[in-house]
């Protein structure tokens, strides 16, 4: 985010970096946050509030509001021992980190990542249905929108009020359908854009693993946006995905973006479960026995073949998907006599299938550094 332009005078490194931010909350164009100080130091205060608001003028919007406070936090920046540790010198900071880091969605087994190369290929349809079916086995399940540009679980799951906070001041994921869920889009009004750069969106992606109560899970899915950019980059850093899931539909200009990103999975480590193939073909109501391939015909099944990775499974183009995505209640909890159900249902067990030879077969993921060579 833009903070980490801003450096501290002294210890020569940025505010995020020495852990002196605090109390963060943006809501449209207004920001507000505290800055944490050893000790009561006046120019130093002045000196920090400007750079932050430069920071925010340049790197986040140049209209925008800022309330920024200063705090005396003597606690935090003492060591074990109660001898002063200034921030970025002594090893508590670090050794807090480092525990922070080892904690991190420590109680959830698999960590799915549903992705595509391009948009509109119905990757969040996919993402919401595979969490769904998967929770209709009994296990517990987890869903994270991280398409902070579109967020569109909020309506897919027919909920839209703001999670509650504990007294840690972590949010509490909304629940339904036996899975709980978080999303940008229950936490800004949904006729608002989200105009954030880079920075500050992965920095919020990390903030819905580092600061929500997800609990115990066996999957966390997680739904993508489209692409192989930032956010991507920055979960693969953060935490280690057990396996990536590829959504395309059959035509070639969805399979060339979705061999990149089978690509990029490949390249950081994370193992690719398998391809899903969505609009794969079209039956007519009235003509049970005539089925239109529209977009291409076994296109990413043809794709997995040729690149060595798993088919996964193929859903019908079906007026009932986008209806029950419209409604918020997904397809794969309706009536399992619609082909769109039971191919949802068949995916959700291919993926389990997967997971678990994934998990005999490879060793855990970790996570990666990416370091950018000047």
């Amino acid at each position: 985010m833009a903070l980490t332009h801003v450096m501290h005078p002294e210890a020569e490194k940025d505010l995020l970096s020495l852990d002196m931010i605090e109390d963060l909350i943006v809501q449209e164009k207004f920001i507000t946050f505290t800055i944490d100080l050893p000790e009561k130091n006046a120019k130093l205060e002045a000196h920090l509030k400007d750079k932050c608001e430069e920071a925010l003028r340049k790197y986040v919007d140049k209209d925008i509001v800022s309330d920024i406070t200063t705090a005396v936090n003597i606690s935090k920046f003492r060591d074990d021992e109660g001898e002063p540790d200034f921030p970025g010198q002594g090893h508590r900071q670090k050794k807090q980190k480092e525990e922070e880091n080892e904690e991190l969605l420590s109680n959830v087994k698999n960590i799915i990542a549903v992705a595509s190369g391009k948009g509109g290929v119905g990757k969040s349809t996919v993402a919401v249905n595979l969490a769904c079916g998967l929770a209709r086995t009994g296990a517990k399940v987890g869903l994270l929108d991280t398409d902070i540009y579109g967020p569109s679980i909020p309506t897919m799951m027919d909920t839209h009020e703001r999670p509650n906070i504990t007294t840690r001041k972590k949010l509490i994921p909304m629940e339904k359908y036996g899975v709980r869920f978080l999303s940008m889009g229950l936490l800004v009004d949904p006729d608002q854009a989200m105009i954030w750069r880079g920075p500050m969106v992965t920095s919020a992606v990390k903030q819905f693993m580092q600061e929500v109560e997800w609990g115990e899970l066996d999957y966390l899915v997680l739904d993508l946006p489209p692409g192989t950019g930032d956010i991507q980059l920055t979960l693969v850093q953060t935490v280690p995905l057990t396996g990536a899931v590829i959504v395309s539909t059959p035509q070639n200009v969805a399979l060339d973006d979705a061999r990149k990103g089978v690509a990029m999975f490949k390249k950081v480590n994370v193992p690719v479960l398998g391809i899903v193939e969505n609009m794969a073909y079209f039956i007519p109501e009235d003509m049970p026995d005539k089925k239109y391939h529209i977009f291409g015909k076994h296109g990413a099944r043809n794709l997995a073949e040729r690149i060595g990775t798993n088919f996964l499974g193929e859903i019908p183009l079906e007026q009932q998907v986008r209806e029950s995505g419209d409604e918020g209640k997904p397809i794969v909890l309706g009536d399992l006599k619609t082909k769109s159900a039971q191919s949802f249902v068949e995916i959700s067990n291919n993926v389990i299938q997967q997971l678990a030879i994934r998990n005999h077969e490879k060793a855990p993921t970790e996570k990666i550094d990416i370091k950018i060579k000047p």
